[in-house]
């Protein structure tokens, strides 16, 4: 049996590589993957080796610092422009987690405003993935220690349901909610959805709560109605991979049935996510893009086939809940209304 790790990260810079905690080999093992350059970065970004909006952004931007110190050119325009190259790689890698993009453009922007050698192009890359870095890190701990503020008062201990995995492993806050509700007595114990088709649920959001010492309980996606009709869950709470400017939220499939059977069974229904993850570009859900992943996630578990050949797949990686559907989105500098998202962040 696997024994604890004392704390999760699953990004860390040391001796001018990534290592990465290899997250396809959780539960069963816990292992770690190097990076030394932008391709294997970009690779390990595709794979999901790393995974979550908050921990794409922040390992693209290592990769772009990574892709920066491969250029041995010095200078300064062919630089900017084999960056560029750089960028365009890691952009293709995952279309939705609108954290992979903000991290890039901040990177090129420091880049194409550091006016100076090359070689001090490259430490300022490196300064600002440390601090996109540390930024993130602050960030997930604020939402936590606001969000506890807007969960239903009654009972005193709260049963969560959430819905794929948005812990430390992502790079995002959902665990610190929880970790928040139950240093402050309010958590009875999480509900966690398996996840299909990647089982991020059962892998991996399992797993850290387990390493937290927070209780929890797996179920199967389709069980989440009958939890709830029972009376065993009193709220919902779920990352976000993509916010539109209306509040329209992207997060992994699955996530926008079960904010309708919460809906349904008047339970609140919240996402918990930084504000690099609203994207004030787009209007609307329906301007985010989807990720069509491997049909083998479909057909096969492990290495058993699952269905007869000849059968055809469907295999989106997000869904969209409506704004509607969400009674807030929880930030690091509170929970707003997602019809209030432009007037909050014209405010701050």
């Amino acid at each position: 049996m696997m024994s604890k790790i004392t704390e999760v990260n699953p990004i860390i810079w040391q001796n001018d590589r990534v290592v990465l905690i290899d997250q396809t080999c959780l539960p069963g093992e816990y292992k770690t993957v190097e990076i030394n350059n932008s391709t294997e970065m970009a690779r390990a970004i595709k794979t999901m080796i790393v995974r979550g909006a908050p921990a794409i952004g922040v390992s693209a931007a290592y990769g772009m610092y990574l892709g920066a110190k491969e250029i041995s050119i010095t200078d300064r325009n062919e630089f900017l422009k084999q960056l560029e190259e750089v960028a365009v790689m890691l952009r293709q890698t995952r279309p939705t987690a609108v954290n992979l993009f903000w991290a890039i453009e901040r990177m090129l922007k420091v880049a194409n405003e550091t006016n100076s050698s090359v070689e001090e192009i490259q430490t300022a890359l490196l300064e600002t993935a440390k601090n996109i870095q540390a930024d993130n890190l602050q960030t997930c701990k604020n939402i936590g220690d606001r969000a506890i503020e807007v969960l239903p008062t009654s009972p005193e201990k709260l049963n969560i349901l959430t819905h794929c995995n948005a812990g430390a492993l992502a790079g995002t806050a959902v665990l610190n909610v929880f970790s928040s509700a139950w240093g402050g007595g309010r958590l009875g114990k999480v509900y966690a959805d398996e996840t299909r088709p990647r089982l991020q649920g059962a892998k991996l959001t399992t797993w850290e709560c387990v390493q937290e010492g927070i209780p929890v309980t797996l179920i199967s996606d389709n069980m989440a109605a009958h939890c709830m009709k029972q009376g065993l869950i009193h709220a919902v709470v779920v990352g976000a991979d993509r916010i539109a400017a209306n509040g329209d939220t992207a997060n992994k499939i699955g996530t926008y049935s079960l904010a309708i059977v919460a809906k349904a069974h008047n339970i609140p229904f919240f996402v918990a996510a930084p504000l690099s993850t609203i994207d004030f570009k787009i209007s609307d859900g329906s301007q985010i893009p989807i990720e069509q992943r491997d049909a083998v996630e479909i057909y096969q578990v492990g290495e058993t086939r699952i269905c007869p050949q000849g059968v055809e797949f469907y295999n989106p990686a997000f869904d969209v809940t409506p704004a509607e559907l969400i009674a807030g989105i929880m930030t690091e500098y509170g929970t707003v209304a997602p019809g209030d998202l432009k007037q909050f962040q014209a405010q701050l």
